[in-house]
């Protein structure tokens, strides 16, 4: 199994009504076919009454192994159904690599 499925069979334990897990290390200077940096959108009631931050703490917690391994970066796009319902159930789009340049 591949980070982005460990992921993404992880964030069940939300009770998500959308779980999506995009490997975005294409993007980013890092060796090809790596698993490092992933955009993250969960739709899930677990995040009702939660401030952004403490829904990001829920899912860092979730994901601790994968942040102390192979993943380096997340993008996390968290949401209540309520408010992706307002969103229009539009995932955001990521914006590019400002990181170094290879030599």
């Amino acid at each position: 199994m591949n980070v982005q499925q460990h992921i993404e069979n992880k964030l069940k334990v939300l009770a998500p009504r959308l779980i999506d897990v995009e490997n975005e290390s294409h993007r980013h200077h890092v060796p090809p076919n790596s698993e490092t940096h992933f955009k993250v959108t969960v739709v899930s009631s677990a995040f009702e009454g939660l401030l952004p931050v403490k829904r990001h703490q829920r899912v860092y917690s979730v994901l601790d192994e994968e942040l102390a391994g192979p993943v380096h970066a997340l993008a996390l796009h968290l949401y209540t159904p309520a408010e992706w319902e307002r969103r229009g159930g539009d995932i955001p789009a990521s914006p590019d690599c400002r990181g170094g340049t290879r030599s």
